[in-house]
């Protein structure tokens, strides 16, 4: 499989946007994925039918995957075929764009929250 490249993608700033209940667990068990292992970030991802997936970023000699695209692995393996919405927790100012493109994979128009290791909302991507 050939090595692919993406780019990492801009998160608009948050302004005065308040996060659902419903986002604001994603950003909670992303955030605990994060510490429990001391990763670089972690993510969570919500399926079409309310499942949420969380995970944290992988940097192995032989892989590399980035808390996102684990997360939206996670729900795909377990049969979902949509992704609602999703976090990430990350001390980068950017998106990685391979989990943004992950995202994209199932879901064109889905919510794609950033936050800080604070749980502090930096701001939101959009489609």
């Amino acid at each position: 499989m050939p090595e692919q490249s993406f780019a990492a993608v801009t998160v608009p700033g948050a302004g005065d946007a308040a996060l659902s209940a419903e986002d604001a667990k994603l950003v909670t068990l992303a955030r605990s994925s994060r510490a429990r292992v001391g990763a670089t970030e972690g993510a969570a991802v919500r399926d079409q039918d309310g499942r949420t997936y969380a995970a944290a970023s992988v940097a192995l000699p032989s892989l590399t995957v980035t808390a996102l695209q684990l997360a939206v692995a996670q729900a795909a393996s377990s049969g979902a075929t949509k992704i609602e919405a999703a976090a990430v927790v990350t001390e980068a100012v950017t998106l990685d764009g391979a989990g943004h493109a992950a995202v994209r994979d199932l879901a064109a128009d889905a919510l794609i929250h950033v936050a800080g290791p604070s749980g502090a909302l930096l701001g939101t991507v959009t489609a």
